[in-house]
């Protein structure tokens, strides 16, 4: 995306500006209640008939919920270096707060580590010699690989966003361009490896929770997903920080154009990636790649699939989001990004719960699944806050601030 830029007349430095937390009353203080509050719900499903197979499902799906919503971050961030965009450098500095939520992230996964045995069946109990397509992908499917490659993508994350906001603050206090330059080798090297390390973290974590299933858009799928709810995230966090009366001459309609059309992009891909999916198996009729859909269309899960997953999910947020109007104006963008986030939800909750409740959507599962959701994001929500205090909202010294400032779409 370009930005006709030559008819503005220089603009002054702008200074640096800061996110005080403490001025948020008792907001910091609630999201630490409602930590405690969703965790001990979240326990609660221990002593249901499904037990602590249940709380271990629940807990997954806020896991992933988030863990989407932070790789996303990521790869806006490193998609903003490899391709030395201007428009998004206002608000960069909230995308790299947000991926930075991978250095506490890997403790929410621990409970899972733990109930591993309990939600993959695989692991433990399926002997050598029982089901031959198991039996097939045991070079992967077994603890010691698991393991690793949960180590490596909790590495990797961890390590690729601490790098990149160092830098990027880095350079705040010393104005090197250099920093620039090495954050852009660093998301070159990285894009290829959060590529696979992705669509590892889909397929260990998720797809092979129902082992006989396979497809090979799975990890696309879940990125489509990723950064689709992460530009909504940040439309949402921009608007929030300007209503506060943050970033006002920072952030413009102009940048809200491009996030809206960014959204309405992944709207579309999104849409391709889950068509061309479901198609293709459709097409194949192959026993072990239907198995993922054949469940999804049973019973109440099949209302959902058409009502949630097609219509809610692709139709009704394309149409909102088409008209211009519309992405240029950031509270109703701030409206549809809502609507996204909790279609987001939904579909993580479609891939997630089928696999406890393959007979149709359990009104009490979603008691808990809720509780983990608030469990999981109050804390994070709260370490985002703190950090986002640290810095200056935006990249203050930044090469190409003076062209973000002055974009026009």
């Amino acid at each position: 995306m370009s930005a006709a830029t030559a008819q503005h007349s220089p603009l002054t430095a702008p200074r640096e500006e800061r996110f005080n937390y403490n001025n948020l009353g008792p907001l910091l203080f609630g999201l630490l209640v409602a930590t405690g509050v969703g965790f001990v719900v979240a326990l609660l499903a221990c002593f249901t008939p499904m037990g602590w197979k249940q709380f271990l499902f629940s807990w997954l799906y806020a896991f992933m919920f988030f863990f989407t919503i932070s790789a996303g971050s990521l790869f806006w961030t490193m998609l903003h270096y490899a391709v030395d965009a201007e428009w998004s450098v206002v608000v960069r500095r909230i995308l790299e707060t947000m991926a930075n939520s991978f250095s506490v992230l890997w403790a929410f996964f621990i409970p899972i580590v733990l109930g591993a045995g309990v939600v993959y069946g695989w692991m433990y109990g399926v002997p050598a010699g029982v089901d031959p397509a198991l039996d097939g992908k045991r070079a992967m499917l077994n603890p010691k690989v698991w393991a690793i490659f949960t180590v490596l993508i909790f590495s990797f994350f961890f390590s690729a966003s601490y790098t990149l906001r160092w830098l990027s603050t880095r350079q705040d206090k010393t104005g090197d361009p250099g920093c620039t330059t090495k954050s852009r080798k660093v998301s070159f090297a990285s894009i290829p490896l959060f590529a696979v390390l992705l669509t590892a973290a889909a397929i260990f974590w998720v797809m092979s929770i129902q082992y006989h299933w396979y497809s090979t858009m799975w990890g696309v799928y879940l990125f489509a997903g990723s950064a689709w709810s992460s530009m909504a995230t940040l439309i949402l966090i921009t608007q929030w920080l300007r209503s506060r009366g943050h970033l006002q001459g920072i952030v413009s309609t102009q940048h809200f154009h491009i996030m809206g059309k960014l959204l309405l992009s992944f709207t579309v891909f999104w849409a391709y990636i889950a068509f061309s999916q479901f198609f293709l198996i459709w097409y194949a009729n192959i026993p072990e790649e239907t198995e993922f859909f054949l469940i999804r269309n049973t019973e109440s899960w099949n209302v959902w699939a058409i009502g949630l997953e097609v219509v809610g999910h692709f139709f009704i947020t394309f149409v909102l989001l088409c008209p211009r109007v519309m992405k240029t104006n950031p509270k109703y963008l701030c409206y549809v990004s809502g609507w996204v986030l909790l279609m987001h939800a939904c579909d993580i909750y479609f891939i997630v719960n089928p696999f406890l409740n393959p007979t149709g959507v359990n009104p009490l599962s979603m008691i808990f699944d809720l509780a983990a959701l608030v469990a999981i994001g109050a804390p994070l929500a709260f370490v985002f806050l703190r950090t986002l205090g640290k810095h200056s909202l935006y990249a203050l010294r930044d090469p190409r601030l003076p062209e973000s400032l002055r974009l026009v779409n």
